[in-house]
């Protein structure tokens, strides 16, 4: 039986207990305890412990365990209450500065790790010595993004960021990026954004802020872009439409960001909202500037030009894959944005370079002259190489299917041929061009022409009107002739053709076929035809809004999508859209800037592609079409020299045989093939391969074939030949890869 040890109870018992002895209870019957068995046992619950014997002395612990507990406590790290969570918080303590060297954001020797900058080994003396507040650190690209990139895409990312960070040319931070279509420059562009908001070797980001200026029709592109590249990691700031006040609101928020993690880090805009709200983005620094399309920007004389150069940024990056447009001047415009200074001044570039590289490229030039243009372009194309970047297409061939390219001469109609001799024997501005004149009136010709070789309806109204050049024309139409309707029996020979592809490829495959025209008049007569044939289609020109444009064309790459025709106009919409959902495209007319016509064409054959690619580029033959054809010949030889750094480019044609634009050479199948002066054809037939090693090897040396009927493998063009078509050139991209006889 347990009893207190308290003194006061002890007291208490004991006068109890001599009371007892003083006066024994022998009258009263003595009651059992309850806690007592009747073998006198004492009973204890399971349930309940012993009380420890208390005393006066405090236990005490040993300091050293003491001093060791509470540090075990107060040193655990934070953890986020998530299971299996690896962020990047890791085993870092939130808000105690870690100790020890810098370290890079991302492990450089990591398996696939690209690594942009690696800091210079140190000797164990030197690490000793180091401040390691001030070591520099390795530049990773982030994994998300480095295990997507194709080699060529890692190469140009790290081209892209030792120009922007002064490491190939010191003291100039710009570059071109001049790839090719479908080489994926707008990836390598978010990529190089991205590292250096992020990352630098000082161990802090490089940059605050970024500006992508593009065209307005590819600021929805670009966004989702970076959304799709970089997920929800960042959040742009895209500008395609609003009130001045509204824009220039956001665009006020965006320049007053500032810190280490701005919440909006990259603004989306295009040229012309740019160029009316500069004043706003001129007030602060920016780090770095991307423009995509950026052959825009090749007179350095108009406003866009002046507002993005007076920008406070020393990092520039221009995207084209087509640097030379038309002439040198235009190529010097973009060097000279991107890094000042390092071609000199204009005056002096034109005298140094730009005229010795054309007088030798003249097929009239002398052997000095050539020799002399060869010197400067070999010099020009060293210092330029140190900050532009170029791949063709041919790296593709990995990636994406077979494309072959196809120019069909069609013949004109008898109606179209008498309205265009009728038009070269009224038109005054011919005499003009001859004498080598160029007015508004001649301008205005040279358009007649080109919608005549469209189509006849085009030029219908001039001749009701009695316009210069078309007088008495009217006469020549048949009788009931009307615009309202397309009969492509009684229409130019290329809507006849273009009739058979479309027919033919409906009823034999699920391909999907784009329709590309400089004019929005030849688009309204697309529509007829879809109509009259009950052809689905969807039509982009400049027209349409910005918004809804991205709308249809993801509506229209979609598989489930009912549309066959995507009719799109060149001028509008032929940079930067992605029109996989289409294997087809036809390009009905030439433009005289051959990069426009590239930039079109590159539309359906690009990432995402399964199926064999096929452009057709119908020409009128022996037309002012065919010589429009010819001065892109020119033009994109002189770009294979400088840009390409192609040297046996031909010279194929004089300037005075490209003044020859109004005559009509009604006798021959191609006037261009008679041009060129083909050796690896008899007769109009290509009877051979040109030999390896001659001349003949660069006649049009895009293209693999010359062909008639009997040389065409394309069932859908061979369908449309005996209707039409006189003379194709035929191109298989890459086909000595790919193993195509």
């Amino acid at each position: 039986q347990r009893r207190s040890l308290a003194p006061s109870q002890l007291a208490k018992r004991k006068a109890g207990e001599e009371e007892e002895e003083r006066h024994p209870p022998t009258a009263r019957k003595r009651q059992k305890p309850v806690s007592e068995t009747e073998s006198g046992e004492c009973y204890r619950s399971p349930f309940r412990k012993p009380l420890a014997q208390l005393t006066n002395r405090p236990h005490c612990l040993d300091s050293s365990q003491h001093e060791a507990f509470i540090r075990s406590i107060l040193s655990k790290p934070f953890k986020v209450p998530i299971p299996n969570y690896k962020g990047p918080l890791g085993l870092r303590a939130l808000g105690i500065k870690r100790v020890g060297l810098r370290s890079p954001l991302h492990d450089p020797f990591e398996e696939g790790a690209l690594v942009l900058y690696e800091p210079p080994l140190l000797s164990a003396h030197d690490q000793l010595k180091i401040d390691k507040d001030k070591a520099l650190v390795h530049v990773v690209v982030d994994p998300v993004l480095s295990r997507v990139l194709r080699p060529h895409q890692r190469e140009g990312v790290k081209f892209l960021w030792d120009c922007v960070t002064s490491r190939r040319i010191p003291g100039s931070h710009g570059c071109i990026m001049a790839d090719e279509m479908g080489l994926g420059k707008t990836l390598q562009c978010i990529t190089l954004m991205w590292t250096l908001l992020r990352q630098s070797p000082d161990c802090k980001p490089e940059i605050e802020k970024a500006i992508v200026v593009s065209p307005s029709s590819l600021v929805r592109n670009w966004y989702n872009e970076v959304e799709k590249w970089l997920g929800g990691r960042i959040q742009p700031l895209a500008i395609d439409g609003g009130s001045k006040e509204e824009i220039d609101r956001k665009l006020v928020g965006f320049m007053n960001q500032r810190g280490l993690r701005v919440p909006s880090p990259i603004l989306i805009i295009s040229y012309e909202t740019f160029r009316l709200h500069a004043e706003v983005l001129q007030k602060g620094s920016v780090g770095l500037v991307i423009c995509d399309e950026g052959h825009r920007l090749k007179n350095s004389e108009n406003q866009t030009y002046q507002a993005l150069n007076s920008l406070n940024t020393p990092r520039r990056v221009l995207i084209s894959g087509t640097p030379i447009q038309n002439d040198l001047l235009e190529y010097f415009s973009l060097v000279h944005f991107v890094n000042s200074g390092i071609l000199g001044t204009a005056q002096e570039f034109k005298r140094h370079f730009e005229i010795p590289i054309l007088k030798g490229r003249d097929a009239d030039a002398s052997e000095a002259e050539r020799h002399k243009g060869e010197e400067r372009l070999k010099e020009l194309i060293s210092i330029v190489n140190r900050c532009l970047i170029r791949r063709t297409s041919d790296i593709l061939s990995k990636y994406l299917p077979v494309k072959i390219e196809q120019v069909v001469c069609c013949r004109l109609t008898p109606l179209q041929a008498e309205l265009y001799k009728n038009f070269l024997k009224q038109a005054k501005p011919v005499e003009e061009l001859k004498e080598g004149k160029i007015s508004v009136s001649s301008l205005s010709s040279i358009t007649s022409l080109k919608k005549l070789c469209n189509h006849p309806a085009l030029i219908h109204d001039k001749c009701v009107e009695g316009e210069e050049g078309f007088m008495g024309a009217l006469d020549l139409f048949p009788a009931g002739y009307s615009t309202k309707s397309v009969e492509p029996q009684l229409s130019g020979r290329k809507m006849l053709v273009l009739d058979y592809i479309l027919a033919v490829t409906k009823s034999t495959s699920n391909d999907k076929v784009v329709l590309v025209s400089n004019y929005t008049q030849t688009l309204d007569l697309f529509e007829k035809l879809c109509r009259n044939r009950r052809y689905l289609y969807v039509r982009l020109d400049g027209t349409m809004s910005i918004k809804k444009r991205a709308k249809i064309v993801e509506r229209f790459n979609s598989l489930s999508s009912p549309e066959f025709i995507f009719m799109l106009s060149s001028k509008a919409g032929g940079c930067g859209l992605n029109l996989i959902g289409a294997n087809r495209l036809v390009m009905f007319d030439p433009d005289w800037n051959p990069a426009n016509d590239e930039q079109a064409m590159a539309r359906v054959w690009r990432d995402g592609q399964k199926k064999t690619c096929y452009i057709y580029r119908l020409l009128s033959t022996g037309t002012i079409e065919e010589k429009i054809f010819q001065r892109q010949t020119h033009k994109k030889a002189l770009s294979s020299c400088v840009v390409d750094e192609e040297q046996d480019v031909e010279r194929h044609f004089s300037l005075g045989e490209l003044k020859e634009l109004f005559t009509l050479n009604e006798t021959t199948t191609s006037d261009t093939h008679d041009k060129i002066k083909c050796r690896r054809c008899v007769n109009g037939h290509q009877v051979r391969p040109p030999p390896e090693g001659s001349d003949c090897t660069s006649d049009l040396s895009q293209w693999n074939h010359c062909a008639d009927k009997r040389g065409l493998q394309d069932s859908v063009l061979k369908a449309a030949w005996d209707a039409a078509v006189t003379f194709t050139f035929h191109h298989h991209s890459h086909e000595e890869q790919r193993g195509i006889p």
